[in-house]
């Protein structure tokens, strides 16, 4: 989910940590003057927690959905309020109960925050109450799951193309272009130090500005195991993502194992991939649509992706 000038993205409790502390003491304990103590609890690391992060990277709003349904720890930076942070976030803990299966969320909201819950269709349930020593009130909102659809007859699918080997920067290059301009939503990128002599090249960089600005809701996630070395080059990509902040999410890996692995790989969410065993190499294959292929690449980059750290290297450039 993106806005003009900050996106919100899942957060992973362990990895992202001090980010969430950051807002949350800055929101609650500073502010609010509740007790450390009590704002982070033994239900935090068991909560799917979401991080709203301006253009360059830095954390500006969190909250968190526990596993029964309550969404809480709503925090947003005051410079920030005000400017549909909030609602952003709130629809994406709402969204995320939805895919979970969930039919209600609730929440104990401040009463200074009533009408912005009642927005979304929040009910209040019983009388208001004290929690830290701040008046709250219970508020319930119910909605359809996400559920199985109902079963139809399914359309073909797409027949699998068998992979094709290539052995050439040229032949990587234009199989790199096709399987961006087939992308729908979103794109990948696992790269050691986004080669400069294949992501730098004109067509790819226009490529994935095309993709970027017809995505809409979509962009271009990217690992980068060496981001020093991409900070040294005047980089094309990095300037159209700086340009386009809101369309390109860029981490860094921070796991020993995560750090040596050797590959390099692109995919999108159409079953295409493109896989070079040797990140320096130009040697490989690749498939348009090969499920088989593509699946356990879409779940290593998840893997990953979860557990990396915002390339906070890439700040001076604006990103």
């Amino acid at each position: 989910m993106t806005i003009s000038n900050f996106y919100i993205e899942p957060a992973n409790y362990a990895v992202d940590f001090e980010d969430l502390r950051s807002v949350r003491e800055s929101v609650f304990v500073v502010e609010q003057q509740i007790p450390i103590e009590v704002e982070f609890d033994e239900l935090d690391p068991q909560c799917h927690h979401v991080l709203a992060r301006d253009a360059q990277l830095r954390p500006i709003a969190t909250g968190r959905l526990s596993p029964e349904g309550r969404i809480g720890r709503m925090a947003v930076l005051q410079e920030w309020r005000r400017q549909g942070v909030g609602e952003s976030l709130l629809r994406a803990l709402i969204d995320k109960a939805r895919t979970l299966g969930l039919s209600e969320v609730t929440a104990n909201a401040q009463l200074t925050a009533l009408g912005f819950y009642e927005k979304f269709g929040f009910i209040k349930e019983g009388g208001t109450f004290s929690e830290a020593g701040i008046p709250h009130q219970a508020m319930r909102l119910k909605f359809q799951p996400l559920g199985k659809p109902a079963r139809t007859i399914p359309n073909p699918r797409e027949a699998s193309v068998k992979a094709v080997e290539f052995e050439t920067l040229a032949s990587a290059a234009a199989a790199t272009l096709q399987i961006v301009m087939q992308s729908r939503r979103q794109l990948y990128i696992y790269s050691r130090d986004l080669e400069y002599i294949l992501y730098g090249q004109n067509e790819i960089v226009e490529a994935l500005k095309q993709f970027a600005l017809r995505s809409q809701d979509g962009g271009v996630q990217i690992i980068i195991q060496e981001p020093a070395i991409v900070r040294s080059q005047l980089h094309p990509l990095l300037e159209l993502a700086q340009r386009l902040p809101s369309h390109f999410l860029i981490r860094a890996p921070v796991e020993a194992e995560d750090l040596q692995y050797l590959s390099a790989f692109v995919i999108n969410d159409c079953d295409g991939y493109l896989f070079r065993q040797l990140g320096d190499r130009y040697e490989g294959h690749w498939s348009p649509n090969l499920p088989a292929r593509y699946r356990p690449l879409r779940e290593e980059f998840e893997r990953v992706w979860q557990r990396s750290r915002p390339c906070t290297e890439f700040r001076v450039l604006g990103l």
